[in-house]
């Protein structure tokens, strides 16, 4: 026996009310923000990690539970080394999915290849019979952010993303296409935003809890 009191769940209650009157202090920070480099907007960034974490904790100690999101440290921003006011940035993107109905992919693909105006172009709508297929017509009729808005109704289940935001060099015209994601340095991202569908069930137990 240590003689360390256990967290209650009261104070579990607690940190949670922290954490909800420091979200709305960050976004009213953010609604009232005056520049890029608000001071108040920092300080209800730090507000809110740390009553994140502290929630965190007494959540895993008391109910050996988890949150779902996870706060970036603000010495990932410090890790940044590169130019102030960059002339040239790179955003990068991935996106994972999931074919979830090969079926409706494939009906999917056919429609919008008879649909895009050229109906064959992109491939003849009979010869679009594997998932590889209708994929390429799909993604050349739509942009990766319509795809992804109509994940479910394509057939696709979301993933993990991530994208990063990164200070880059001016490049020659189609040099780094055979290889997009190549040379960078991590010292040079300027942003990160990453999802994942790890804690999908504690995020849906979460907002049950915030009504």
């Amino acid at each position: 026996m240590t003689g360390v009191a256990q967290p209650t769940p009261e104070q579990v209650r607690a940190a949670a009310a922290a954490l909800k009157t420091a979200i709305d202090r960050h976004l009213d920070a953010v609604e009232r923000r005056e520049g890029e480099s608000d001071p108040a907007v920092f300080a209800a960034y730090d507000e809110l990690a740390a009553a994140a974490e502290a929630y965190d904790e007494l959540l895993y100690d008391v109910y050996d539970e988890v949150t779902p999101f996870e706060v970036p440290d603000r010495s990932q921003t410090d890790d940044y080394h590169g130019p102030d006011n960059p002339d040239t940035i790179a955003v990068l993107i991935r996106r994972d999915y999931m074919v979830k109905d090969a079926a409706a992919l494939l009906d999917q693909a056919r429609r919008a290849d008879a649909e895009s105006g050229e109906p064959g172009t992109n491939g003849a709508v009979d010869t679009i019979e594997t998932t590889s297929a209708a994929l390429a017509v799909l993604f050349d009729v739509f942009d990766p952010d319509e795809i992804a808005q109509r994940a479910e109704e394509i057939g696709l289940e979301s993933g993990d993303a991530t994208l990063w935001v990164s200070a880059t060099e001016p490049g020659e015209p189609g040099e780094w296409l055979d290889a997009p994601f190549d040379d960078i340095d991590p010292h040079a991202v300027i942003y990160r935003f990453e999802t994942s569908t790890a804690y999908e069930d504690d995020i849906e137990a979460l907002e049950e809890d915030f009504r």
